[in-house]
C-alpha cells in the first residue's frame, strides 16, 4: 500500500549522514546541485538508502520495473548499473523493453544469436533508427549490460500500428493474451480515468479533441496489458527486468500493479527515475504529478538532475495560431 502525504510527516531534507550514492558524474545538466539529486528513497520505508540496499531488493525480485524519463541519459545509466547489480548478484533474467514492439522479436533473437553481436548490431537489426524513440546512444548502456551478462533481450511493446487498431477497434485488435489480460482487469476508477485523460491532454499539448479520449486511454490501457504479458512470460523461467517509462512503472496502475494482480506471489519491484525540480526539496513535493492526494507510486525513487529539452508543444501552438488566423501553416 502506498503511503500518502498526508498520513505520515513529511521526510527531512536529507543531510550529510543520509547516503548520496549518486554523482557529480552527471551527464544531464540541470540542478545537479539539489539537494535531492543522487539519493535514493525507500518510499514505504520512507528512508534515504544506499545503492546496496536498493541492489539487495532488485535482486531478490521475481520482477523488477525500471522506469525512467526517455530522454534522460542518467536515467539510462542507472538503469544500466542496476541490471549489473542484478547480474552480479548470479541472477540472468530477461531484458523486456518497453521501446522494442513485439513484432520485432524475431529480427531481435536474430541479432542475439549472431556472431559478435553487440548493441549497434541489435540496434541496426531492430531498426530503430526509424522507431521513433530518442537516439540509441542513451540506451546503449542498457543493451551492452544485457549483453555482457548474456540476458534474453525481449520485445514487449504494442506496436504502433497494433494501438491504432485498438483505438478503432478495441480489444478485439489485441493478441489473444493481452486481451485476455485487459478482459482480466479492473475498470479504471473515476479517478485513475480522469488522471490518465489528463495525461493524455497533456500528451496532445492540450488540443486533444474529447472523441479522441477514451480511445486514447484504451490504447494506454492495452500497452501497459501486453508490457505486463509478456514480462510475465519472460519472468517465467528466470525473473525479468523491463525497462520502460515512468508512467508504465507506476505500482498503482501501471506495469506493476497489472503483475503484482496477476502474479500472486511474485516480488514485483518498481523503481521510478525522477528528475529533480528547482524549490522542490521534499519527496513529497513530487507526488502531486501523480494525482491528488497520491504518494510516489513506487517502491524506490531515484533523484537525478533534470534533462534540457525543447518545449514539444510549441511547434504544435505555433500551427494551430496560423490556423485560427486563417493563414496556410509552414511545413
Amino acid at each position: 500500500m502506498t503511503i500518502t502525504a498526508g498520513c505520515v510527516p513529511r521526510p527531512l531534507t536529507p543531510g550529510a549522514a543520509d547516503p548520496r550514492p549518486y554523482g557529480p558524474d552527471w551527464a544531464s545538466p540541470l540542478h545537479r546541485a539539489h539537494p535531492l539529486a543522487g539519493r535514493i528513497l525507500d518510499v514505504k520505508g520512507r528512508r534515504w538508502i544506499a545503492e546496496a540496499t536498493l541492489d539487495a531488493a532488485l535482486a531478490r525480485a521475481d520482477i523488477a520495473v525500471l522506469g525512467e524519463v526517455h530522454d534522460n541519459p542518467d536515467h539510462h545509466r542507472l538503469q544500466a548499473r542496476e541490471v549489473r547489480a542484478v547480474t552480479a548478484a548470479g541472477r540472468t533474467p530477461a531484458l523486456v523493453f518497453e521501446m522494442l514492439s513485439t513484432p520485432v522479436q524475431e529480427k531481435l533473437d536474430a541479432a542475439q544469436a549472431a556472431p559478435g553481436v553487440t548493441a549497434d548490431s541489435v540496434a541496426e537489426a531492430v531498426e530503430w533508427a526509424k522507431s521513433g524513440w530518442p537516439e540509441f546512444a542513451l540506451y546503449s548502456p542498457i543493451f551492452e549490460a544485457g549483453l555482457a551478462a548474456r540476458l534474453p533481450l525481449v520485445a514487449a511493446n504494442l506496436s504502433r500500428p497494433a494501438a491504432r487498431e485498438v483505438m478503432k477497434k478495441g480489444p478485439a485488435a489485441l493478441s489473444e493474451e493481452a486481451a485476455a489480460w485487459l478482459a482480466r482487469a479492473p475498470e479504471p476508477t473515476a479517478r485513475e480515468l480522469e488522471q490518465l485523460k489528463g495525461e493524455m491532454a497533456e500528451d496532445h499539448c492540450g488540443e486533444l479533441p474529447e472523441s479522441m479520449v477514451k480511445p486514447l486511454v484504451l490504447a494506454q490501457r492495452a500497452r501497459d496489458a501486453t508490457l505486463a504479458a509478456r514480462t510475465a512470460t519472460a519472468a517465467a523461467t528466470r525473473g525479468a527486468l523491463l525497462v520502460a517509462g515512468d508512467g508504465h512503472a507506476r505500482t498503482d496502475r501501471g506495469v506493476p500493479a497489472w503483475l503484482v494482480r496477476e502474479l500472486p506471489g511474485k516480488r514485483v519491484v518498481a523503481v521510478g527515475h525522477l528528475e529533480v525540480q528547482a524549490g522542490l526539496d521534499h519527496p513529497d513535493d513530487y507526488a502531486a504529478d501523480y494525482g491528488k492526494g497520491q504518494g510516489l507510486p513506487f517502491d524506490y525513487v531515484i533523484f537525478t538532475p533534470g534533462a534540457e529539452r525543447e518545449d514539444p508543444c510549441l511547434e504544435l501552438r505555433q500551427k494551430m495560431e496560423l490556423k485560427k488566423a486563417g493563414a496556410p501553416a509552414k511545413g
